[in-house]
């Protein structure tokens, strides 16, 4: 993989990047993984500036109630509209941001522009719905999400019942005796928090009743395996009946088919989101399909 020193290095290099991605894995040297690189390298350079060129759009997918489907809440996830590749799906950017340092920024966009919306929608007399807004790893570290909170409410006008937090649960258990008091600071600023994607990490049941949540969220990997009263359908029963045991509302994602809805009606499941009510929409999209009236 090359006829210099220099070459082989660098070659050996592009490989090994590739492989710490995959974990416990080793790669070869290809001319495609270095075209890859050059490809990611490009794409980090262009979310930079599309920040800067308001290329971010926020969309919106509805929470509703599991056995009614009224509105209780919608999900922020963001979007990037590139003015030449079109729409870039989040999969393709959130790893980046992650790896380059712009996640913290673009959290914070994302706070910004949902409580911009959520003044919007007060300001046009409309019920404003709970808006839940993912904090990545990076932010939550810092320790400074409860002032960049209260700097975006205060700049924007909006309310603090008007947003809750998502933490993945694999946030929260990393350093989880920190993390109490941590958690803590900002549900006495008058925040709703949430666990996100509970079922795929570990949780200690010790430190889960210690933490000030408010509402738990299934995996939609538990949610798809329910075919009928099957092995993974019973774990989703169980961490229901839990999660009320500790006062926790829960929320079932990915509901896509109408068996899941009623089987997670029959175990009493609070809310779900999913494909079953809608997939994520533009503000536009979500205002008039939802908050019509």
């Amino acid at each position: 993989d090359g006829a210099e020193i220099d070459n082989v290095v660098k070659n050996a290099g592009v490989a090994m990047h590739h492989a710490k991605q995959k974990k416990n894995a080793y790669e070869f040297y290809s001319s495609e993984l270095n075209a890859r690189a050059l490809q990611k390298l490009s794409l980090g350079n262009e979310l930079r500036k599309a920040l800067e060129r308001d290329e971010l759009r926020l969309f919106y997918q509805p929470k509703v109630d599991v056995a009614t489907k009224a509105l209780k809440g919608a999900e922020a996830l963001v979007r990037w509209i590139h003015p030449e590749r079109g729409l870039i799906p989040p999969n393709d950017f959130i790893p980046l941001a992650e790896e380059n340092g712009l996640i913290v920024p673009l959290g914070e966009w994302v706070l910004r522009a949902a409580c911009k919306q959520t003044r919007t929608w007060r300001t046009e007399g409309r019920d404003v719905p709970r808006i839940a807004i993912n904090v990545s790893s990076h932010q939550f570290r810092q320790r400074r999400l409860p002032e960049t909170v209260a700097a975006a409410l205060k700049d924007t006008g909006a309310l603090v019942g008007d947003i809750s937090i998502e933490l993945t649960e694999g946030v929260i258990m990393e350093n989880a005796k920190a993390n109490v008091e941590a958690l803590h600071q900002l549900k006495n600023m008058g925040l709703k928090l949430s666990i996100d994607d509970f079922g795929t990490g570990y949780s200690s049941l010790s430190y889960l009743n210690r933490f000030p949540l408010d509402e738990l969220k299934i995996d939609r990997s538990f949610v798809i395996e329910i075919k009928g009263p099957d092995d993974r359908a019973a774990i989703i029963a169980a961490i229901i009946a839990m999660a009320h045991s500790l006062e926790l509302s829960v929320v079932a994602e990915g509901v896509e088919t109408e068996l899941q809805r009623t089987y997670l009606q029959a175990q009493a499941c609070d809310e779900f989101q999913g494909y079953l009510v809608s997939k994520p929409l533009p503000a536009e999209e979500f205002t008039a399909r939802f908050l019509a009236g």
